[in-house]
């Protein structure tokens, strides 16, 4: 991913944030010779060994699967808020731009047994589930159910190299930023609220 050096995210504690905030990802790999995309949740996990990985599953029927034996490398693809910058908005003329913020990352694909499966999707709908009102757990489902765990394939992503963007008008001065967070608030869109906000955490 190109990034200017003024847009580059290297904390790793806030690149850690960002990722289980916005774990809803895109798995790409290469699949019988073609590129091959999969709208997942992929979860960060640090495991008993300290290495930390993404933890995730597909269907067995997604032809992607068979990828992964072909060729272990992957990139996983995340994506948070993001909103159109007018130029507008300067005090002087530019051009328009787009602020966002956006973890790659890059690694290689491990498929995990069965019993492996079932702990992964436990932590995923515990998490998903925390706040609901009437909360569904993997240990209640039914045998007949859970049958359905058997049709997908689950696995691990051992990270290789991380590369993450952020991108919101560091290369503006103290006027023209605050006179996008002002327009970002005014546009009543909720991505661009939550730029705007982002934003203030870094400049009054």
């Amino acid at each position: 991913m190109h990034t200017p050096n003024i847009f580059k995210n290297e904390d790793p504690e806030a690149i850690r944030s960002f990722l289980k905030e916005n774990s809803f990802g895109i798995l790409i790999n290469q699949t019988n010779g073609k590129l091959w995309a999969t709208h997942i949740p992929l979860e960060i996990e640090t495991r008993e060994d300290g290495k930390e990985v993404l933890c995730g599953h597909i269907s067995k029927l997604n032809p992607q699967g068979e990828g992964f034996i072909q060729n272990d490398e992957i990139l996983a693809v995340f994506s948070g808020a993001h909103s159109y910058i007018s130029s507008s908005w300067y005090d002087h003329e530019n051009v328009p731009t787009w602020n966002y913020s956006a973890v790659h990352i890059y690694g290689r694909i491990k498929i995990i047994d069965h019993e492996a499966a079932i702990e992964s999707l436990r932590k995923l709908v515990n998490k998903y589930e925390a706040n609901s009102e009437k909360p569904i757990r993997i240990e209640d489902l039914s045998e007949k159910t859970m049958r359905q765990a058997h049709g997908i394939i689950a696995f691990e992503i051992e990270i290789d190299e991380i590369q993450a963007t952020k991108k919101m008008s560091q290369n503006r001065d103290d006027v023209n930023y605050k006179n996008i967070i002002i327009a970002l608030e005014k546009t009543e869109n909720p991505q661009s609220i939550v730029v705007a906000k982002e934003m203030s955490k870094y400049r009054k």
